[in-house]
C-alpha cells in the first residue's frame, strides 16, 4: 500500500501508541510502548453502534399509516449489519494479537468491501477535526483480489490531517532512524488521492535530511496514488490502494512534544 499539517520541526518526533494489558502475549511486545496500538482495543466489546458512528448499516424501509394522513408514510429504519460487525471484531482481534490467520483477515476484508456503507464521517474519523490530524499503524496488507496477505513486519505509520488536507507516510526503525513521505491529499466519494511533496530521512543520532520531490502545485486526483476507504471507526480503518491491494490500520497516538 502507498500510504498532515504539523510544523516541520515536529516530524522527528516518534509516534505514540498505548500498550496492551498483556503485551508479552503479543508479537508487538518487542516494540517500544509508544509504537503499540491503542490500549482500548483489548477491551473491545461488540455493541450496537450509535446512529452517528461510522458503522455499516443496511437500510430497511417499512410503510406505516399516519393517523392524520390517508397516504402511507415511509419510515426508514437503520439496521446494523451483523456480518460486518463480526468481521470488524475479527480485524480488531488481529490488531491486538497478530495471531488471527491470514485467511480469516482476508475473508473479513471481502465482506467489508462488499457491504453497504455510510461514508459520511469517514474523513473526520480518519483525519480528525484539527491539525495535525490522526495517526494509524499499518497492521496487515493483502494482494490484489485477496490472493494472499500477511501482517506488515515493520512499524509503518500514516498520518491524515483532514483540516489541512495533509498526509504523512513513515517507516520507523527505532534508534536506527526513520523514513517519511509528506504531501497533500484530496477527498471525494470516499476516495483519498494524494501527492507526496517531500521526503525526510533520519539515520542514527544525526539530524533528519529533507529532500523536496519538486511536485507541481495542483489538486491530487485518481491519476495519482489513492485509497478507497471501505471502513473507518475510532479503532481501525480498511482501504484498497490504487494497485488493488487491501490493508487495514490500527489507530495510534503521536507524540507532540
Amino acid at each position: 500500500m502507498g500510504s498532515q499539517a504539523a510544523p516541520s520541526s515536529s516530524f522527528p518526533s516518534p509516534f505514540c501508541c498505548y500498550t496492551y494489558l498483556n503485551p508479552s502475549s503479543s508479537p508487538l511486545s518487542s516494540l517500544r510502548p509508544f509504537l503499540l496500538p491503542l490500549k482500548h482495543i483489548n477491551s473491545f466489546k461488540p455493541q450496537i453502534p450509535c446512529l452517528n458512528s461510522a458503522k455499516f448499516f443496511k437500510a430497511r424501509t417499512r410503510a406505516t399509516l399516519d393517523e392524520k394522513e390517508k397516504d402511507p408514510l415511509l419510515v426508514q429504519e437503520q439496521q446494523p449489519d451483523k456480518e460486518v460487525e463480526a468481521c470488524v471484531k475479527v480485524l480488531k482481534n488481529a490488531a491486538k494479537t497478530r495471531k488471527v490467520p491470514a485467511e480469516e483477515v482476508m475473508s473479513a476484508f471481502s465482506v467489508i468491501e462488499k457491504a453497504e456503507i455510510n461514508t459520511s464521517r469517514f474523513l473526520e474519523t480518519l483525519g480528525g477535526q484539527d491539525s495535525p490530524g490522526r495517526t494509524w499503524m499499518l497492521i496487515f496488507t493483502a494482494e490484489k483480489k485477496l490472493k494472499g496477505g500477511r501482517y506488515f513486519p515493520l512499524t509503518a505509520v500514516q498520518r491524515f490531517d483532514a483540516a489541512a488536507r495533509r498526509i504523512e507516510n513513515g517507516v520507523f526503525l527505532g534508534p536506527v532512524g526513520f523514513l517519511t513521505f509528506e504531501g497533500r491529499f484530496s477527498w471525494k466519494n470516499r476516495i483519498l488521492s494524494f501527492i507526496f511533496e517531500r521526503i525526510r530521512v533520519k539515520i542514527g543520532p544525526f539530524n533528519p535530511l529533507e529532500i523536496s520531490l519538486g511536485q507541481e502545485d495542483r489538486e491530487p486526483n485518481t491519476k495519482d496514488p489513492f485509497f478507497i476507504w471501505f471502513y473507518v471507526d475510532e479503532e481501525i480503518a480498511v482501504a484498497r490502494g490504487r494497485s488493488g491491494g487491501t490493508a487495514f490500520w490500527c489507530r495510534c497516538h503521536r507524540v507532540t512534544t
